[in-house]
């Protein structure tokens, strides 16, 4: 086996052994303190980390780039789970696999023939996976469903905050799960917190993106223990 085939089993086991595992958004945590931040979770016992990266062209919102995921791959062994909500991510993919992501997802929306730059990320050892919004129809993911080793599942539009969970999320969960079983890992983002976080995994979700439900909580550990409950 070839060292980029031992990175790529690496990294799925990461994954997959961590299912269903509840992965913070760190979009709302405090980066002037950073390190700070990423300890409190590695003692809460986050096993990966996602990242929501922004282009303003996309969605409308601006977040960060390869910088902070560098600066992340230097501080800690947790996976990087990168969520590419941006316009051209066939110019930017791998520059966060370079930058230290363990997995990258981007939007069928922002490019309708994901295969080639799927199998290329796929060729470095990082999971390649496509990310589809609730107002998009799952058609347009269905027949690249199979070159994907992750399916993001909005269950919110991407890029928009204060949105409530779309319940669509849960019937495209089923779907997936019921046509791939586990050779796909299934992540759903948006809305999830300790009323919908059953209702994901029972549906079929092995990665659950929570925001609000985790940082706006004054102890992280109590707040995983809360999510990890409402899983059961």
């Amino acid at each position: 086996m070839s060292a980029t085939e031992n990175k790529f089993q690496h990294n799925r086991s990461l994954f997959q052994n961590a299912s269903p595992a509840i992965l913070p958004s760190l979009l709302l945590c405090d980066f002037s303190n950073l390190e700070r931040e990423v300890r409190q979770l590695e003692e809460a016992g986050v096993e990966v980390l996602h990242l929501d990266v922004m282009d303003g062209h996309f969605v409308p919102n601006l977040s960060y780039g390869m910088p902070i995921v560098e600066s992340l791959r230097r501080i800690t062994d947790l996976a990087l789970d990168v969520h590419l909500m941006i316009s051209e991510p066939a110019k930017y993919a791998m520059q966060f696999v370079q930058a230290g992501a363990d997995a990258v997802t981007f939007h069928i929306e922002a490019m309708p023939t994901p295969q080639t730059l799927l199998e290329e990320i796929r060729a470095t050892g990082v999971l390649s996976g496509l990310a589809i919004n609730p107002s998009t129809d799952m058609a347009r993911l269905r027949p690249f469903a199979e070159y994907c080793d992750m399916i993001l599942i909005m269950s919110v539009e991407a890029g928009f905050g204060g949105q409530s969970f779309n319940p669509i999320a849960l019937e495209r969960l089923k779907e997936m799960k019921s046509t791939f079983g586990d050779r796909v890992l299934l992540e759903v983002d948006g809305g999830v917190n300790d009323a919908t976080i059953h209702s994901c995994v029972s549906a079929g979700a092995d990665l659950l993106v929570v925001g609000s439900a985790l940082f706006r909580q004054a102890d992280y550990c109590q707040a995983m223990t809360r999510l990890q409950a409402a899983m059961q």
